[in-house]
């Protein structure tokens, strides 16, 4: 080789060499350039998702009261359309159809329902012949529960057709400073009397029906109880939302 050709063939691998660090600079440059816009792409999807947490848990976390309930309720009942609800207990299921044109109450249970709050909650109050009421235990829980969710009352709704009869489910109103028969949201009671408890018609507002598990109802309103209408033994419930 003389030297003409060797300059020649030292030239050439030269600028092949050059050549092939500029396409791996090239290559890294735009595989940098991917990258970062991958990572502006998470970081945007993760500050959404920080912001769509965030709004959850202040609906979560929202403290109920006389003031703000009603509003409340109004969004969530348009948001929430379950209308439908078990309630379990040692002896059997009862299920629960809630009424749509009774928007405040049914949001009400449905809201409490998913939050747990009947959870080991238990039939308080057992009166023969009658009805059996349940959603209150003098467990620490329960008090706890109910001072995340708030303290609130519920108007009445006593215009919409409905009698006290047997298999209806009622909200009982709260005794304490209430002329107005405003309804305590964290208790209600099935109405057991056949064919019906028709002197509380107007007093308490219905908002749903027993459409499985009267012999449950049955069985309830026959356990013993102490001069306070209070069963002898607990008889605790989990409550759930009834797929279709």
């Amino acid at each position: 080789m003389n030297k003409s050709k060797l300059i020649i063939f030292l030239i050439f691998n030269a600028l092949v060499f050059f050549q092939c660090n500029l396409d791996k600079s090239q290559k890294k440059k735009n595989t940098t350039t991917k990258d970062s816009a991958i990572n502006n792409k998470q970081e945007v999807k993760s500050q959404n998702s920080e912001v769509l947490d965030k709004e959850l848990e202040e609906k979560k976390s929202i403290i109920l009261n006389d003031k703000n309930a009603i509003p409340f309720f109004f969004q969530y009942q348009k948001e929430n359309l379950e209308n439908s609800v078990r309630i379990s207990t040692r002896f059997g299921n009862i299920d629960i159809q809630l009424f749509e044109n009774t928007p405040y109450h049914r949001a009400n249970f449905i809201y409490l329902t998913k939050k747990g709050y009947f959870n080991n909650t238990t039939f308080h109050r057992v009166v023969p012949g009658f009805i059996i009421q349940g959603g209150n235990s003098d467990r620490y829980e329960t008090a706890k529960k109910r001072g995340e969710i708030g303290k609130y009352l519920l108007p009445p709704d006593t215009r919409k057709g409905y009698s006290h009869h047997r298999g209806v489910i009622a909200m009982p109103s709260s005794e304490i400073e209430n002329p107005y028969k405003l309804a305590s949201p964290y208790e209600f009671f099935i109405v057991q009397q056949s064919p019906g408890a028709y002197h509380l018609d107007g007093s308490y507002t219905i908002f749903g029906k027993v459409i499985a598990g009267m012999e449950v109802v049955d069985i309830i309103n026959k356990q013993k109880t102490d001069k306070r209408e209070t069963p002898l033994t607990n008889i605790f419930m989990d409550v759930s939302i009834l797929e279709k």
